[in-house]
């Protein structure tokens, strides 16, 4: 709700809004009761936001740009939209990347383009927790939302992440601090384990630390699994791959078969070191075997990007596939390595890119970036980022959350809605796309399309 305060009829004094119950998109977390304070187009104050979200909020400006750009020379918002549809239905391998910060109203536009230029759909997923994605897909999910674990959850184990510094609400609000239904003194009642190759500030919040070896938790995952299982286990060879004692893992296990309800929480340091989806696997695989003792036990991906779980919700409902999916049959295939878009690029395959609200050239090997600058590109992004400084056509975009509505998903698949907090005088990623949707289609149901 946005709430305008009064303001003297002195036009010096500065127009202030208040909007409340904002929703932050700066990462999986989207929290969504933040009051933001609008002086003249600008936020002043973020309350209850973190130290990321406030800095989220508060560097946002609107930059002095053109709304569209053409080979880097400002044009009319119509001439970029038939220039991008053109480019992107003369292609033969074409490839749309990005959508993890953008709405998922924006997302299906862009898989609907997608489809109709036969191209390839991938998301930021494929360079983060596409290992995640696989493994739901191999062994399932034990899922549950953030807010069942904030009022049940006894036991936490924090694997391959650092909340602290990446989501530091996470803690205070959703997982570790908070009092609950079924935990109604917080944090004394929770027992809290952090995994990890190092020792982070999270491991300051922890009742245990597990400083596993580099490149060792699958191993450490079959471990647990075998001690869930009763299975004996050789505990010099435990010591040996992983660096933890058996008895400490033994102990571990026993807390977490006396637990009510439990939660493994996993980040990036398990889904992209060796073994990438098999650790997945593991993992939510043990969150399963945890459930054959009488209590409940669930797995969740620690997502980054605000809306990245948007667009894996929202390209799975499309195409059966969260990313890294082929539409140029007709149909979708999805084929991780053979069909992401760092690999698309570093192999020299595509011949035009459609970027939206990412920033590839800034972090893509070195042979995809040479590739990405060397073919044709449209780039949508509120930011002159340095792939849309590369860019064939770029348009500057309005910012989801701060200047336009929609909807994103929570890192545990919940829908969230947006409340801007004042306009911007650039078009939102939605009406980009649907104005380039629009013009696809007439060129596609015309025959101006691949040669």
């Amino acid at each position: 709700m946005s709430v305008a305060e009064p303001t003297s009829e002195t036009s010096d004094e500065p127009v202030l809004k208040v909007v409340e119950d904002a929703t932050c998109t700066f990462c999986g977390c989207v929290c969504d009761d933040i009051d933001l304070t609008v002086e003249n187009d600008r936020i002043t104050k973020a309350k209850s936001a973190c130290v990321l979200g406030k800095a989220w909020f508060f560097n946002h400006h609107v930059e002095d740009r053109p709304e569209a750009t053409i080979d880097g020379e400002p044009v009319t918002y119509e001439a970029a939209v038939e220039r991008a549809a053109e480019i992107l239905t003369s292609a033969r391998y074409p490839v749309t990347y990005g959508l993890s910060d953008t709405t998922s109203e924006a997302q299906r536009v862009a898989v609907a383009v997608t489809d109709w230029i036969g191209g390839i759909v991938d998301t930021t997923t494929s360079v983060c927790h596409g290992p995640s994605g696989m493994a739901f897909q191999g062994v399932g999910e034990v899922t549950c939302t953030l807010g069942e674990i904030k009022n049940r959850a006894d036991f936490l184990v924090y694997w391959g992440g650092n909340p602290a510094e990446s989501h530091p609400r996470h803690f205070t609000k959703y997982s570790l601090m908070p009092k609950g239904d079924h935990v109604p003194r917080g944090r004394k009642d929770r027992y809290a384990v952090l995994v990890d190759v190092r020792k982070t500030k999270s491991a300051k919040a922890m009742d245990l630390f597990l400083q596993v070896k580099p490149r060792s938790d699958f191993e450490l995952a079959w471990t647990l699994r075998a001690l869930a299982k009763g299975i004996e286990v050789d505990g010099q060879a435990v010591r040996d791959k992983t660096g933890i004692e058996l008895d400490v893992l033994q102990g571990m296990m026993e807390r977490m078969k006396g637990s009510n309800f439990g939660a493994i929480l996993f980040g990036m340091g398990l889904t992209m070191t060796r073994g990438k989806h098999v650790n997945s696997e593991a993992v939510l695989a043990l969150a399963r075997d945890m459930n054959e003792y009488g209590h409940r036990w669930v797995a969740k991906p620690m997502r980054g990007h605000g809306n990245v779980t948007g667009a894996d919700q929202v390209v799975s409902w499309s195409t059966g596939y969260p990313f890294g999916v082929h539409l140029g049959r007709g149909y979708p295939r999805f084929n991780p390595g053979e069909y992401t878009t760092s690999d698309v690029l570093a192999r020299g395959e595509a011949d035009a890119a459609f970027i939206i609200a990412s920033d590839p050239y800034s972090n893509f090997s070195q042979p995809a970036r040479d590739h990405l600058k060397s073919i044709p590109s449209v780039v949508l992004d509120p930011k002159l980022s340095e792939t849309a400084r590369i860019a064939t056509v770029a348009f500057t975009t309005a910012t989801y959350g701060i200047n336009t509505p929609g909807t994103v998903y929570r890192m545990d698949d919940v829908p969230i809605p947006l409340r801007p907090a004042f306009d911007s005088p650039f078009k939102s990623d939605y009406e980009i796309l649907k104005a380039i949707e629009t013009s696809v289609r007439k060129r596609v149901r015309s025959g101006a399309s691949r040669p």
